[in-house]
């Protein structure tokens, strides 16, 4: 982006965390599921999960938490497509694109809202992760790419957000595209481990993005070698984000035309 469209986008990004700021039950709201998630299953279910790691509450909060995360991105970015689709329907967008502003800095400024936005809900689930027994010896460089991930993977969905926010219908349509990505990590590793899943689950689980993605978290956190995984998750983000960002850049443009 140049110059102009970098300060036209940070001007609607203040805008839009302006908005966050003034009801900040939307990041309440948005980490209220995960949390909900992470204590169900570590107070009802942890003790009957064996994930290989021994048996205990503390143990599984911690096996358990880089799919906590994942879910709590996937459940923060319905909100970027819900308010890209009322800014569409209220007539802001189209009254942004009658002044001397940036077009792509419309879209931006949404996806660095639902970045901020996102990272404070991840911060909130580790707190209550690290409350009910998460531990964690990994060192700083260890966070910081377990940090780069998450925003990585945040980016990747939020495009996707962007995408359904503009071709969405309906206010319902604009969020209900998020319930099959809170799902998807069912489908992985990150409640139990894949060996134990009947055969054609499992290969859907060992060939989904989210397993990889969440064996490279737990793998840092836990002070293990990454190996290829690593690679394949960042594959995944990368491909799903140039994809989304094309697809919705480009809706964009034919719907401003």
């Amino acid at each position: 982006m140049t110059t102009h469209a970098l300060g036209d986008t940070a001007v609607l990004t203040r805008r839009s965390l302006t908005h966050i700021l003034r009801s900040p039950d939307t990041i309440i709201t948005t980490a209220i599921m995960p949390i909900a998630f992470l204590l169900l299953f570590v107070f009802v279910f942890g003790g009957a999960i064996d994930t290989g790691a021994g048996v205990g509450e503390g143990n599984y909060a911690t096996y358990l938490l880089p799919g906590i995360l994942l879910i709590t991105v996937a459940s923060g970015v319905a909100y970027t497509s819900y308010r890209l689709f009322l800014d569409l329907q209220g007539g802001i967008v189209e009254r942004f694109q009658s002044m001397p502003i940036a077009r792509s800095s419309v879209l931006w400024a949404h996806v660095l809202t639902s970045l901020v936005a996102n990272l404070v809900s991840l911060v909130l689930v580790v707190g209550i992760a690290l409350a009910i027994g998460f531990r964690s010896g990994a060192g700083v460089g260890a966070w910081l790419a377990v940090t780069g991930i998450l925003v990585l993977f945040t980016l990747a969905l939020t495009w996707l957000a962007v995408l359904a926010g503009l071709t969405a219908k309906s206010v319902d349509g604009a969020s209900a595209f998020s319930y099959p990505l809170i799902f998807l990590p069912f489908l992985s590793s990150a409640f139990v481990p894949t060996e134990s899943m009947p055969g054609p689950v499992r290969w859907f689980a060992e060939n989904q993005p989210v397993t990889s993605i969440v064996n490279s978290i737990r793998a840092l956190l836990e002070q293990r070698p990454v190996g290829a995984e690593l690679w394949i998750a960042l594959a995944w983000c990368t491909g799903i984000l140039v994809v989304a960002a094309a697809l919705a850049i480009t809706v964009y443009r034919r719907r401003m035309r």
